[in-house]
């Protein structure tokens, strides 16, 4: 079952997860905020993959973000996760999980996901990371982004020479951007990062995104990692 809720301003949320009980609270904890609007349900990946490609194909404005349950029937979070970002960039996924649920999430975040929540994540909270990913940043607790690294680093040994290529490339980098990289790695967000360099948040987003650009990679996470890899 899709449903389809009235569009309004601000950031706009779908919201994909097998349980209607779990879909109605997040309904709930979304739309008490004036600026956040929940335009669609979905109950299992494909249904999300489904009505986005409705929409795009009508014309209509996408979600900026999606809430994404991991464990569904028909196709799981993490397929549905990685289907979106790759045919919809725009469009975030923040994942819904619970702590026995890591291997998922990092799945997910593999698969492009900016981020993710717990479940029983406060009202104030979740529409804090809402606003968070719509503006281009990670949701990631320290423990999160450490084990990330830790397993990314599992899977690759880091050579010398590949310590090499990872600082030449941010070497590559402006002195401020090199700065904003320095605090992205170390999982601050944009209006943190704009209060420890005295800038203004757009000017972060917008330094980040040259990073990103620059050194062709595809979100935040990945700068996490290149900057561990340089061993900075």
């Amino acid at each position: 079952m899709i449903g389809d809720a009235a569009i309004g301003a601000g950031v706009h949320v779908l919201i994909v997860d097998d349980q209607r009980a779990a879909r109605a609270g997040l309904t709930l904890m979304v739309d008490r905020a004036e600026d956040l609007t929940v335009v669609g349900e979905a109950d299992n990946g494909q249904e999300a993959i489904d009505l986005l490609e409705a929409w795009a194909a009508a014309g209509r404005r996408l979600p900026d973000v999606v809430l994404m349950d991991i464990r569904m029937p028909v196709l799981n979070g993490i397929d549905a996760t990685a289907a979106i970002t790759r045919r919809h960039p725009g469009v975030q996924v923040l994942i819904m999980t619970t702590y026995d649920e890591d291997d998922y999430a990092f799945g997910a975040l593999d698969a492009g996901a900016a981020g993710f929540l717990l479940k029983d994540t406060r009202t104030a909270d979740l529409q804090r990371a809402i606003r968070a990913v719509a503006d281009g940043d990670a949701v990631l607790t320290p423990r999160i982004t450490a084990e990330m690294i830790r397993r990314r680093r599992s899977r690759s040994v880091i050579t010398s020479r590949g310590q090499t290529q990872a600082r030449s490339a941010l070497e590559s980098l402006s002195p401020r951007e090199i700065d904003v990289a320095a605090l992205v790695a170390q999982g601050l967000n944009n209006a943190e990062i704009a209060g420890r360099l005295t800038l203004q948040p757009d000017s972060v987003k917008k330094t980040v995104s040259r990073i990103l650009t620059r050194l062709q990679l595809r979100d935040r996470i990945q700068i996490v990692v290149l900057w561990n890899h340089a061993g900075w």
